[in-house]
């Protein structure tokens, strides 16, 4: 009675699949489903309690739509949703395609795993291509948002290769098969830290695919949960199958909301001026701010800044910036500050703040 059920489940979701993107799965792609579909049962096909638990290794890939905000105030929620929809299809597709399996939606984020509950030999690989081929079909789906006045949506992803904790999680009312552990942890702060368009993985997924890929230099983060940074590389392209990360973005970092309080002195004939400008920091990347300040500067002027970043216990001094943009903004006056001067100890600490306040 299982066997038919299962048999006849395969067939209908054969069906749905096919009707939704007019291709019909292949037998191996059949097979996996129908294993599947199988896991929670018994040897013979009964329902089973076992609610076994296993450590095996993965590698996860966390997806997270950005842009959501801006189309949601825009737009009415059928349109939102609709566009959800369809980004979330199309790169379900991309999943299906490199035979991943979706762990879960959530909200406009996806987690695909590579490994559970199948693992294949080239699992590592396969991610990494679906990651490529996922920034290109946002990419596709832009051009189509664009033709229908609407904002850009774009993509960040972080990739992480380790032992996980798999298996079915619940009770007898509900459970699901799905993975936790630390390597869960740490491909979710890596996705977080992604800019948009950017593909980032971690040096554990990189040991395994480094003659396969194209990526940057090792880069050094801070991520909640770990007092040692975690090395990382940006996935640039997969040269022999001539895919290449269509980068959306390049600011060189994030910009973090941050309401500190600042000091600025100008600086007259590199000689710095006494008086004191107070300002409060709007946010902050690695290479600058945006200061809120009660009096004007010079614009292409440079200054000297002085603040504490809490986060860290550090006191920044001595460092110096250029006014690269400068508003008004009712009465107080809004700066783009570009870092010109600032030591190597001083630029990790603003790293670090920046990084931490990503992850929080």
């Amino acid at each position: 009675m299982h066997k038919e059920f299962h048999h006849d489940a395969v067939r209908r979701l054969q069906t749905l699949i096919e009707r939704e993107t007019g291709t019909p799965l292949r037998e191996e792609a059949l097979a996996e489903m129908a294993a599947i579909l199988r896991q929670g049962d018994g040897p013979e096909g009964a329902a089973t309690d076992d609610r076994s638990v296993a450590p095996r290794e993965v590698t996860i890939l966390l997806a997270d739509l950005r842009g959501f905000t801006a189309l949601s105030g825009s737009q009415p929620a059928s349109v939102v949703i609709a566009a959800l929809n369809r980004c979330l299809a199309r790169l379900s597709e991309v999943v299906f395609k490199y035979q991943g399996s979706i762990d879960k939606f959530m909200g406009d984020s996806i987690m695909v795993l590579f490994g559970a509950p199948v693992a294949r030999d080239d699992d590592v690989d396969r991610a990494l291509l679906c990651a490529v081929e996922m920034q290109m079909a946002m990419r596709e789906l832009n051009l189509a948002h664009l033709r229908e006045r609407l904002p850009e949506v774009f993509l960040g992803i972080g990739v992480n290769t380790g032992t996980v904790m798999a298996g079915r999680f619940g009770s007898d009312v509900y459970s699901e098969y799905t993975v936790i552990g630390e390597a869960v942890n740490l491909a979710s702060r890596i996705e977080a830290l992604s800019l948009r368009g950017q593909v980032l993985i971690s040096d554990t997924t990189y040991q395994r695919c480094w003659g396969l890929v194209s990526a940057s230099a090792p880069m050094q983060v801070y991520v909640k949960g770990r007092t040692q940074p975690v090395s990382l590389r940006e996935l640039i392209a997969i040269p022999s199958q001539k895919l290449k990360v269509p980068r959306q973005e390049f600011r060189r970092s994030h910009r973090v909301d941050a309401r500190l309080p600042c000091l600025c002195q100008r600086m007259q004939d590199k000689i710095v001026v006494p008086h004191i400008v107070h300002g409060a920091i709007r946010d902050i990347g690695y290479h600058g701010l945006l200061v809120e300040l009660i009096e004007p500067l010079e614009p292409h002027s440079e200054i000297k800044l002085e603040f504490e970043l809490p986060l860290v216990d550090y006191r920044v001094a001595d460092v110096y910036a250029r006014v690269i943009t400068l508003k008004q903004e009712g009465d107080e006056w809004v700066a783009g500050l570009e870092f010109t001067s600032i030591s190597a100890e001083c630029h990790a600490k603003v790293q670090m703040f920046v990084q931490l306040l990503v992850a929080h």
